[in-house]
């Protein structure tokens, strides 16, 4: 009786230890690491006008990023920020392909920290390996772990520390972590995002990029054959050579490839190049390094692991500026121009008038029709105002007791006003349009207005 063997459909995990390569390419990622660990780091010490320059108080509703003062009725400028960061991942991605995910992702940032920390202290590739075999018993084994473990722990403790400084201004919250007087939030998001960041850069790491990152699916979509990809130039890599004698005498019959492997060795996702434009691939060019490396080894030209496209690939010519760069870049500008004009147009006042539901509208000694409405004035600026009503659209009306009020920096003005219009003005109507106005003493460009509704005498 023959047994059925069940194969899983699920791809069995192997640590991959990629091979630590030097080259050009590489340089420029640590240099991109480090740039961008230190802006992630640095910039929550910035300070602006007293406070600190980049902060998303929750809170409070409002986010200080240096001069801007977003609140949630700027929604529309967090809309064009988002749109045109969007916009911008899409256009170089269409012109120079996965250079985010290679270069800026934060889990390639991380990755990377991670990884030279554990090369650091447990040694090359084939060391790795042979303390991966090595019982739990070895105290060798024992105290590198332990001791990698503790350093990414403290890599996760600064990194938590840095993203919740975001949030709250973080040279008080450095203090209070380490004195105990934080509070129970701030201890919580610390631990949950740099336990994330040690569970993706510490342990999932590659397995992210190829089964969970969203990007990688759809950054198919805006590739074409203009796109720059990394790629193994099989003609002139084929047939593959051994560096034998026989191929050292007849090296006009083969390729430049000499199938050493080491751009598999050297590759964070464990894939093999030379088998094509693959899913997996960051484009992170340490393959590009290795070959390059190899190349000079045995006096041959490099180049034969490149970026490239796969026009030219084809011996075509690379066209950077086709229709869907231009799109992506023409909507990009719209965006941008988008952006700056609500930042330029952005009030620094606020003004909501709701009538009194209680009493449409009443008769005065006189001839005159009095409404009253509830006002909330709201201080987006930084520093107290004074502002004053007005009225625009409502012959001789006029507003009782209608005095300059002063409001804090990023307080409401809350009050109950009475509005006076003479019955003749109103020509009859029952409803009747106007617009009131609020605008700041020190600044009367920078006032806003709503319309209302005046309501007269019901017949």
């Amino acid at each position: 009786m023959s047994s059925v063997v069940e194969e899983s459909l699920y791809e069995k995990h192997v640590k991959i230890r990629p091979r630590p390569v030097k080259g050009r390419f590489q340089t420029l990622r640590f240099w991109a690491v480090i740039v961008l660990l230190a802006i992630f780091h640095t910039l929550p010490f910035f300070q602006w006008n007293g406070r600190q320059a980049i902060l998303f108080d929750l809170s409070q509703r409002r986010f200080f990023v240096f001069g801007l003062n977003i609140w949630p009725q700027d929604f529309i400028l967090l809309t064009f920020i988002l749109l045109g960061l969007a916009l911008v991942l899409f256009f170089f991605t269409a012109i120079l392909g996965r250079v985010w995910c290679g270069y800026a992702c934060p889990q390639t940032v991380y990755t990377e920290v991670f990884m030279w920390i554990e090369q650091k202290i447990e040694g090359n590739r084939s060391e790795q390996l042979k303390l991966a075999r090595m019982s739990w018993k070895k105290r060798e084994k024992q105290v590198k772990r332990l001791g990698k473990y503790f350093a990414w722990f403290l890599v996760a403790l600064i990194t938590g520390i840095g993203f919740v400084g975001y949030f709250t201004p973080i040279r008080a919250l450095i203090v209070n972590v380490f004195t105990f007087n934080a509070p129970l939030a701030a201890y919580f998001w610390i631990a949950f995002y740099g336990g994330f960041c040690w569970l993706q850069a510490g342990l999932v790491r590659e397995q992210f990029c190829k089964y969970i990152c969203p990007y990688a699916r759809f950054q198919g979509a805006m590739f074409d054959q203009d796109t720059m990809i990394i790629a193994y130039d099989e003609k002139r890599g084929e047939p593959r050579r051994r560096l034998k004698r026989a191929d050292r005498e007849h090296p006009e019959k083969l390729g430049f490839c000499v199938d050493c492997t080491m751009c598999v060795q050297v590759c964070p996702t464990g894939i093999d190049i030379r088998d094509g434009l693959q899913l997996e691939c960051i484009a992170c060019a340490a393959c590009i390094d290795a070959c390059d490396n190899m190349m000079d080894q045995i006096n041959a030209p490099r180049g034969l692991i490149r970026y490239t496209s796969s026009n030219a690939l084809e011996g075509k010519k690379t066209k950077f500026l086709r229709p869907k760069t231009l799109g992506y870049g023409l909507v990009l500008a719209v965006a941008f121009t988008l952006f700056i004009v609500s930042i330029v147009m952005k009030s620094t006042v606020e003004m909501d008038v709701i009538a009194d539901r209680n009493m449409l509208s009443r008769e005065l000694t006189g001839g005159l029709i009095q409404n009253a409405y509830t006002i909330k004035v709201l201080n987006k600026s930084e520093h107290s105002r004074t502002f004053v009503l007005g009225i625009e659209g409502l012959d001789d009306a006029k507003i009782e007791d209608n005095q300059p009020f002063t409001v804090a920096p990023s307080e409401v003005y809350d009050n109950v006003i009475s509005i006076d219009v003479p019955s003749a003005n109103l020509n009859g109507k029952i409803m009747t349009k106007f617009k009131l106005t609020v605008t700041p003493e020190d600044a009367p460009n920078e006032g806003t207005s709503q319309k209302v509704v005046f309501t007269g005498l019901l017949p």
